[in-house]
């Protein structure tokens, strides 16, 4: 690996010659503007405002631009000359436990590859001092013109380096929470943590990239002037009406897709059991149950299982039904007399005034 920087580790009163080498890589792929009409490189030139010309590359220097626009010209030996004894030397100040790094600190990585073979007792012996003392060394450094803070911790046999953005760069997270009163539910909670719990833990080394894939297949494919390959579509993610319903659906999509029988629909949701209340039991009076007992037992009819029951109901069924076809042919009557005088007064003429 190329190095990016040369210096030494300051340890004390231990100089440890490095090397800076890149930790990480980029993947990803990167395309150039064209112009669409017939396929030519569109390319940035650099002109002088003043001048209205282009320049080349040793013309441009460097420059400030303060707050009423004025530009103040900064050259490499204006700041070759500033006193910063980081310039070639990463310089540790302190030793901390791993956890007081916030995460959002994290800048970019590298790894610090001892300077020959001089730097290889003072690198092995820092290195297996951060080991035993499960601690991260916290250091200065100059890079690309400007002081940085960075901590050294151990990868494997090596040093490595992460850059740290310094605490007034990390912005404070106001206005990013919700601002609603929300109230999640023991039930809700349940939920999540099975759905944790079944998507379980994963080897990172299974993990790639997924759509870099995919624009590298469109790219072989129309380079080989066939058509590009269509993609499956996914569910287009809406809004979640239903919490509880989508953290069933997960659990289960989440089990079928480890391989996992699915659950039955009653299953995926986590139920409590009620609580079982216990009845009182009767009370008793010298080993003898109360008389309020005896009395709703005695009070309760028993059904008559003899068969002398049946012609009975039926007998009780056709007087009832005789009776009642009695009053309805009397009520018939009754109405029809009604209709009939009523019809009567309705067809005599009426007399008429003189």
């Amino acid at each position: 690996m190329r190095s990016i920087w040369n210096g030494a580790i300051s340890f004390g009163l231990v100089s440890i010659p490095i090397k800076l080498v890149n930790a990480t890589e980029s993947h990803s792929i990167s395309f150039r503007q064209i112009h669409t009409e017939d396929g030519g490189r569109i390319r940035y030139r650099k002109f002088c405002e003043v001048e209205d010309r282009e320049v080349t590359s040793s013309e441009i220097g460097k420059g400030y631009e303060d707050a009423d626009g004025t530009i103040v010209p900064i050259t490499d030996e204006d700041l070759a000359q500033l006193p910063i004894p980081t310039a070639k030397t990463i310089e540790i100040v302190a030793f901390v436990p791993a956890d007081r790094i916030d995460p959002l600190q994290m800048d970019q990585a590298y790894y610090l590859a001892a300077g020959g073979a001089p730097a290889a007792k003072p690198y092995t012996l820092l290195r297996e001092a951060l080991k035993r003392s499960n601690k991260v060394a916290i250091a200065k450094y100059a890079l690309r013109g400007r002081e940085r803070l960075g901590m050294l911790r151990v990868v494997g046999d090596a040093i490595a380096m992460h850059g740290l953005l310094w605490p007034d760069e990390v912005r404070e997270p106001q206005g990013v929470a919700p601002d609603a009163d929300v109230t999640v539910r023991d039930k809700e909670l349940d939920l999540a943590d099975a759905l944790m719990d079944t998507l379980g833990e994963v080897d990172l080394e299974d993990l790639h990239d997924e759509y870099r894939e995919a624009v590298e297949e469109v790219i072989a494919a129309k380079a080989a002037g066939e058509a590009p390959p269509e993609s499956p579509s996914r569910p287009a993610g809406g809004k979640v009406l239903d919490l509880m319903a989508a953290l069933e659906n997960s659990v289960r999509a989440a089990k079928e897709s480890r391989g996992e029988a699915a659950p039955p629909e009653e299953e995926a949701e986590v139920r409590h059991l009620p609580r079982k209340t216990s009845r009182a039991a009767p009370k008793t009076t010298g080993g003898k149950k109360s008389t309020s007992t005896t009395k709703k037992t005695q009070a309760t009819p028993r059904k008559s299982t003899s068969k002398t029951a049946e012609p009975t109901k039926k007998t009780t069924a056709s007087t009832s039904r005789s009776t009642a076809a009695k009053k309805t042919s009397a009520a018939k009557k009754t109405t029809t007399k009604k209709s009939a005088s009523t019809t009567k007064k309705t067809t005599q003429p009426r007399k008429r005034s003189a």
